[in-house]
């Protein structure tokens, strides 16, 4: 099963394809492309799977996604990367 993660971007380095952003996943920071989401800015919310931020979403909808990994137990991997 592949899973995609909300994160917050913290700060943007790079253009176009050599985009990078710090993301940070409930207080994890990863390194992540932009590639697959020119339209992303500091302060907004990505779905991240494998390294590539695949859409943009907003506060509440990253939330509803935090609970749902709660409810089944996947936090604690989260928490493990620390």
């Amino acid at each position: 099963m592949c899973l995609a993660v909300p994160g917050k971007i913290l700060s943007i380095t790079g253009t176009d394809e050599l985009r990078l952003a710090r993301v940070s996943f409930g207080g994890t920071v990863k390194e992540v492309s932009l590639v697959y989401t020119p339209e992303a800015r500091v302060g907004e919310y990505v779905m991240v799977h494998v390294g590539f931020a695949i859409s943009t979403v907003d506060e509440d909808e990253a939330a509803q996604v935090f609970e749902y990994l709660r409810q089944m137990g996947e936090v604690g991997e989260l928490e493990r990367l620390k």
